[in-house]
């Protein structure tokens, strides 16, 4: 249950990252998916991969506080 719930708060909080290009609701979707990315740790198959999402999510949050801090960076015509 709690892995669920888990997952649908990333998945929200995801959603609003993008949107927003906010690194703080990043950061929120990537502690919010670390017990989801454990429970699937677990598996035999190729699902285990899942456990590596919270990595890109840590990489995506880094390059959103590093382009909001450098507007240079993440716009370079300016």
């Amino acid at each position: 249950m709690i892995w669920e719930i888990s997952f649908l708060t990333s998945i929200i909080t995801l959603g609003f990252g993008f949107f927003r290009r906010s690194w703080l609701l990043m950061l929120i979707s990537t502690i919010a998916f670390l017990p989801t990315s454990y429970y699937f740790t677990g598996a035999n198959s190729a699902i285990k991969y899942l456990s590596l999402i919270p990595i890109i999510l840590l990489l995506l949050t880094i390059y959103f506080w590093y382009s909001r801090k450098n507007p240079e960076f993440y716009n370079p015509e300016k």
